[in-house]
């Protein structure tokens, strides 16, 4: 689809996902045994042929420009176009993150303006969905659109997390289409259509909407610039709705309630049965299941060796569970190790990290343990 850009905007490290994002972006974080979270929006990108596409980073952005290298996995390392680092400009006052969006934007302009394609996708990158855009975009273009927001309605099993409300908007949609009203922030909203943080802009308005905004000091896309357009009705702007899986990784709760749904057999296929999602490879041997194991209902990566008990699992590549040990409803990364005889109860284990015979840490659902990167018990 070569009249179409994608604009991916790497939220800030936030301290509600703690030890997980002290040293790499929330786009980062590894998911499902073998991706991480930016995988999906960008595999719904490529799989929608966008075929230009550039990621806006902010700090501790190393671990994130490593997993996208070129966008070979995504079909985005062409001649023409492809995937583009963005990378912030780090001064004395600023250490590289942006207030917002509208900072972040006005920060690239140079890549607005050399981009050829008519229409921009511009995107969050905490979020958990798989879609293939060209519905939305034909839609934009039969309603002469100026913006179209893509929403979901709000279900019961979606943590909203409190200390990240700053991004939460409700949308009002008439039965045309229409967006009437926009709630930011609400202490309990009025509307049911939650707002993801995607939007679909003809890109000469996109900069010239920016530009403005950059000139009054705005720096919050949501209220200062498309509340505004939507009261005051001197913006066309659209709804349209998205029917699928949708998670929103803002918390820990967030984050280990996304993996445990991955368990879900119908959650899986839903996300990733209509459209592939493309990930960063790594040759490695198929899984090995010792003389006394025990799997049940888990996800295990290519490279585990497991002799001990597992259950409700998520396992990245090359874990290895010891002989006696016993892990319930954990999600344990890559290349860590639990020794023998040790008992894990709603744990999250980040890269590397051992856990010496013996041990025990029992969490709850609610608020589970989570050890960083490189740690030793």
């Amino acid at each position: 689809m070569k009249s179409v850009m994608g604009i991916i905007y790497t939220n800030k490290d936030d301290l509600s996902l703690r030890e997980l994002t002290s040293q790499r972006s929330v786009a980062a974080l590894p998911l499902a045994g073998r991706y991480r979270v930016v995988d999906f929006i960008l595999s719904s990108m490529a799989n929608s042929g966008i075929r230009n596409v550039g990621v806006i980073m902010q700090r501790n952005y190393r671990s994130l420009m490593d997993h996208l290298g070129a966008g070979k996995e995504w079909d985005l390392h062409t001649r023409n176009n492809g995937l583009f680092i963005l990378p912030p400009f780090v001064t004395q006052e600023n250490g590289g993150e942006y207030t917002g969006v509208l900072d972040a934007l006005r920060a690239n302009f140079d890549y607005l303006r050399r981009s050829k394609q008519r229409l921009a996708l511009l995107t969050n990158s905490n979020m958990v969905f798989n879609m293939n855009f060209e519905d939305m975009i034909r839609r934009h273009e039969e309603t002469d659109a100026d913006i179209t927001l893509l929403y979901t309605k709000v279900r019961k099993n979606m943590e909203l997390g409190s200390t990240n409300k700053r991004t939460h908007a409700f949308l009002q949609v008439d039965e045309e289409g229409r967006v009437t009203d926009m709630e930011v922030n609400p202490n309990a909203a009025s509307y049911d259509n939650m707002y993801m943080n995607v939007l679909l802009v003809k890109r000469t308005l996109l900069i010239h909407l920016v530009d403005g905004a950059a000139a009054h000091g705005s720096h919050d896309i949501n209220r200062e610039l498309l509340q505004p357009s939507i009261k005051s009705g001197s913006l066309k702007v659209y709804g349209y709705e998205f029917k699928g899986y949708y998670r929103r990784i803002e918390t820990i709760k967030s984050y280990f309630r996304c993996n445990m749904d991955l368990l879900d057999s119908n959650v899986r296929r839903e996300l990733f049965t209509a459209n592939p999602v493309y990930t960063k490879t790594r040759d490695d041997v198929p899984a090995i299941y010792r003389e006394g194991n025990s799997v049940r209902n888990s996800l295990v990566g290519d490279g585990c060796v497991i002799e001990g008990s597992v259950e409700n699992c998520v396992l990245f590549r090359g874990v290895h569970i010891g002989r006696g040990a016993v892990l319930k409803n954990c999600i344990i990364m890559q290349d860590s190790e639990v020794e023998d005889f040790v008992e894990l109860e709603n744990v999250i284990l980040d890269k590397n990290v051992t856990i010496r015979n013996h041990g025990r840490l029992i969490g709850q659902s609610q608020y589970p343990i989570v050890i960083g990167k490189n740690v030793t018990l």
